[in-house]
């Protein structure tokens, strides 16, 4: 009930403020014949009322003209008192209001120079042209604490109402926030997801595609080594629906957590990986060089993924039969270098169209955002006697005392 009279009266402010005026008014009948206890009227009512009716007129102008309203209701104020009047709240009701929406609307320093000129002044008219009948501490006190209040209570209005704007704005900015970050998280799990998929589908589909095209090419010329190269396809194709079960399983996850299921591929399974692309005709050199040093699981990961996408590129768009692999190893970086020479090697299948170069596809864009995910960074190109690169530097953790013992 109080909320919908507040809105009813936010939506009408001219109705509120004629509602105002005509109490003030009214007031200032009762207000222009109080006297001091034991004396008589010694002038007029009349005068007085028709000073405070200009005073509440001048109200309905407060929200527009809020200072030119505070001066016209002080000069009323000041007439009330040069006339003898005592000056209380009925009387100078119209000049309390005023300086209450003037300090609501307006910053502390305007409010605090009207109000003590306005105080000033009426103290001033009080004392020189007032009644003498009249006690020093009743002229003194009065006008200062009724001037004083409304000033005050303006200006706790005022900033109430900024606190709880500022509120409102810190709640949208936080809302606003909270929707960014749900975004951005959600971004960056479906690039996660993409590279995952990528990785695991693509690396055994190559695989078991130059398989599946040998096999044709072989089937009648030596059919023994087509059966042989068929049986590893359906090795190929079996880790791949393993691999790729394992993947979608992490993602299906229900606690959201990091560790998967099973132990994830690292550099330790880096003689297998390269074993996997015989097969297909490349023969993989791993070399090392340094000190070998652990590296943390998502950068151990990280590192088994670019090596295993950089190779499935040579074998998809490199014409060589060789690829190598050279890990070395430094104070607090690890350097991995997959490089091939190029070459015209024909296809091995006759059905198969040749592959672009990988420029800048799905996944170069995949190995360079492992890279940066785990602190390195990573560089493709060609090489300057023939062939492509890939250039990766992912950070060691540091030397402790056990790990040099």
């Amino acid at each position: 009930m109080i909320n919908r009279l507040q809105r009813l009266l936010r939506c009408r402010p001219r109705t509120v403020d004629l509602v105002i005026a005509a109490a003030l008014f009214a007031c200032s009948f009762p207000g222009s014949v109080l006297t001091l206890p034991g004396r008589g009227l010694e002038v007029p009512w009349w005068p007085g009322v028709l000073v405070a009716g200009v005073a509440s007129v001048a109200l309905l102008w407060r929200h527009t003209l809020p200072r030119t309203t505070v001066v016209v209701t002080l000069c009323c104020a000041m007439a009330v008192a040069a006339l003898g009047y005592i000056l209380t709240v009925l009387v100078i009701g119209p000049l309390m209001v005023a300086l209450y929406t003037l300090a609501r609307g307006f910053d502390r320093t305007t409010a605090n120079l009207f109000t003590v000129s306005g105080i000033a002044l009426l103290l001033g008219t009080t004392l020189v042209v007032g009644p003498d009948t009249e006690p020093l501490v009743l002229k003194l006190v009065g006008p200062v604490f009724w001037l004083l209040l409304p000033t005050s209570l303006g200006t706790t209005t005022r900033l109430r109402a900024a606190y709880l704007e500022a509120v409102r704005a810190r709640a949208d900015h936080a809302e606003r926030t909270r929707e960014n970050e749900a975004r951005h998280r959600v971004t960056e799990e479906r690039m996660r997801i993409a590279r995952d998929l990528h990785d695991v589908v693509a690396h055994h589909l190559v695989l078991a595609n130059l398989q599946a095209g040998t096999v044709v090419r072989l089937m009648r010329s030596r059919p023994e080594e087509a059966e042989r190269i068929a049986g590893e396809l359906a090795v190929t194709t079996l880790s791949a629906v393993r691999e790729l079960k394992a993947t979608v399983g992490l993602l299906r996850h229900a606690d959201d957590s990091e560790t998967p299921s099973g132990p994830a591929p690292g550099l330790a399974q880096l003689a297998e990986l390269a074993a996997s692309f015989e097969p297909a005709g490349l023969t993989v050199t791993v070399n090392t060089e340094g000190t070998p040093r652990p590296l943390s699981a998502g950068a151990d990961l990280t590192a088994y993924r670019i090596v295993q996408e950089a190779l499935t590129n040579v074998t998809k768009h490199a014409g060589t039969g060789s690829a190598e692999v050279r890990l070395s190893y430094a104070h607090d970086r690890l350097g991995i270098t997959v490089t091939d020479r190029g070459g015209t090697a024909a296809p091995a299948s006759p059905v198969t169209p040749p592959s672009p170069a990988p420029a800048d596809g799905y996944g170069v864009i995949g190995m360079r955002e492992r890279a940066l995910s785990a602190g390195g960074r990573l560089r493709t190109g060609q090489r300057a006697g023939g062939g492509f690169e890939v250039v990766t530097e992912l950070p060691l953790p540091p030397h402790t005392q056990n790990s040099l013992a």
